[in-house]
């Protein structure tokens, strides 16, 4: 039992072999179990709309910008070129490790999330949410600036992200579900250019850690496919979303977590290659 958790679970972290069908099955049962839970909480507590929304993807945000910082320390970007960046380095908590990694970096992430939550609820002030999540995102986004070498190479897939976002919108007239098309193209444009175009600019090579896009990546012979198939999915499902007879409430947080699921990878990978690391 000890050589299986640590084939499937603790050695993927380590030797940065990233998901396996195993652990990746498991995360994702476990996340769905927690989720059914906390929103029964929050759909009762604070109720789910735009603004919500909003403070939680800052928290995403936040948590995808994190995870970029140990990525950089781990691969030796991030230098001390200021106090901040020193101390950073010296205090080792950023370091390479389970909660600074996925699955743990989610974890941390919600547990960060819950409990700006149920203080801002005890205080009565939860349109602050977005504000909590954006002040903990910046101090962090303001340690890769200096490192941000090949910023210039997010903007084709901010494009690419932008365009299937604004029909979806002009379709379906709500920018949540707009979001939903837009997070997940995001996710789709940032593994194409990372893999299939910016090796042949920067002569550093990435690779798809996840099982499933691999899959189609490997068939395909390009990950252009695998963005095409994350905005048509992506657009049917907001498109499901808007006929189904759900409260609006539920419809929104079933789009949170279709947003999520996009923007939370997507911003990691522009990140990480804007900075090479």
């Amino acid at each position: 039992m000890e050589n299986f958790i640590y084939e499937y679970y603790i050695a993927p972290i380590w030797d940065h072999s990233g998901y396996n069908l195993i652990n990746t099955l498991t995360y994702a049962i476990i996340a769905i179990i927690a989720v059914y839970f906390i929103y029964g909480i929050i759909k009762k507590k604070m109720g789910i709309e735009e603004n919500f929304i909003k403070g939680v993807l800052a928290f995403v945000l936040f948590g995808s910008t994190l995870r970029v910082v140990t990525d950089s320390i781990d691969s030796h970007v991030l230098k001390p070129v200021s106090i901040l960046h020193q101390v950073v380095l010296d205090s080792h908590l950023w370091d390479y490790g389970y909660l600074t990694v996925s699955p743990g970096v989610y974890i941390l992430t919600a547990m960060l999330l819950l409990i700006s939550m149920a203080i801002l609820y005890k205080m009565k002030r939860m349109e602050l949410l977005q504000y909590v999540g954006l002040g903990l995102w910046l101090p962090h986004f303001i340690l890769l600036v200096p490192f941000m070498t090949y910023a210039v190479y997010a903007i084709p897939i901010i494009i690419l992200a932008m365009i299937p976002a604004y029909l979806a919108y002009r379709y379906f007239k709500d920018t949540v579900f707009a979001a939903i098309v837009g997070a997940q193209a995001l996710d789709g444009a940032a593994t194409f250019f990372a893999i299939d175009i910016f090796p042949a600019i920067s002569g550093v090579r990435y690779f798809e850690q996840h099982v499933f896009s691999s899959a189609i990546g490997e068939i395909a012979g390009t990950y252009f496919v695998f963005y095409l198939i994350k905005v048509g999915i992506a657009a049917g499902a907001a498109y499901v979303l808007t006929k189904e007879k759900m409260d609006q409430q539920d419809k929104y947080f079933v789009a949170l977590m279709l947003i999520i699921m996009g923007l939370a990878p997507g911003i990691r990978d522009i990140l990480r290659m804007v900075i090479a690391g």
